[in-house]
């Protein structure tokens, strides 16, 4: 995964206006959460585990200032090891998405959570995608995934989705002044079209199912019992 234009739009306005939801979001999240392990997957210019409690907090990434550099699709950490990833904006600047995911639920301990974020496609930061004259850097160069597909997807990894929320709703303005002129779409946007945020992000949980053993119906067949021989007691009679 490599995005040669996501630092300089770190550094504009819209992408502060992003990350400022984000880290709010997500320092929320995980502040409470405890464990030994905690992994942040790309993005690493930003720390989104800084609120967390867990004493070990990596980065990797396939590229960047990171802690373990690796390919996201073969995540050389051992199977159930991990307490907490976070996943911001990887799967839709990754060609084989479902692939990370794979990685992230084998890591990940049973009842480990997953934080994840994305860009909405049903959104007027979608729509910007659609229309003419759109941007080809980032982020317009992503292939978003909407919430209800990433739910499928989760899904069928056992994962159970517990908490999810849209931010964002304001049209992605680069300038400052037609983004606080818009601002008031936070508030009108939570409430009367909430699924229409810019971004979104979702947290899971890992279950693991209990194995139940199904024997087969053995057919018992009783013995038959045998019958007990009456003693004749007519010739101990007549002795008596």
């Amino acid at each position: 995964m490599s995005n040669p234009g996501i630092d300089d739009w770190l550094q504009t306005q819209q992408g502060r206006y992003v990350m400022d939801w984000e880290m709010e979001r997500i320092d929320t999240l995980v502040v409470d959460l405890f464990g030994y392990n905690a992994l942040q997957l790309g993005l690493p210019e930003l720390d989104l585990l800084a609120h967390n409690r867990i004493p070990l907090r990596q980065v990797a990434g396939e590229t960047g200032k990171v802690d373990v550099v690796c390919d996201l699709r073969e995540l050389p950490f051992a199977a159930n090891s991990i307490d907490l990833v976070v996943l911001p904006h990887v799967l839709e600047f990754h060609d084989n998405p479902h692939q990370i995911l794979r990685e992230v639920e084998r890591i990940l301990i049973p009842d480990g959570q997953l934080v994840v974020t994305g860009f909405n496609p049903l959104s007027l930061w979608g729509l910007r995608r659609r229309l003419p004259n759109c941007p080809t850097g980032f982020p317009c160069n992503g292939s978003y995934i909407s919430v209800l597909r990433l739910k499928d997807w989760l899904q069928l990894l056992s994962f159970e989705v517990d908490r999810g929320s849209f931010g964002c709703y304001a049209p992605p303005f680069r300038e400052t002044r037609w983004l606080k002129r818009f601002h008031f779409m936070e508030a009108a946007g939570d409430r009367w079209w909430s699924f229409a945020g810019g971004v979104y992000m979702l947290r899971a949980v890992k279950r693991v199912r209990g194995m139940r053993l199904i024997l087969p119906p053995w057919e018992q067949s009783n013995a038959p019992h045998k019958a007990l021989t009456p003693i004749a007691q007519k010739g101990i009679q007549d002795r008596g």
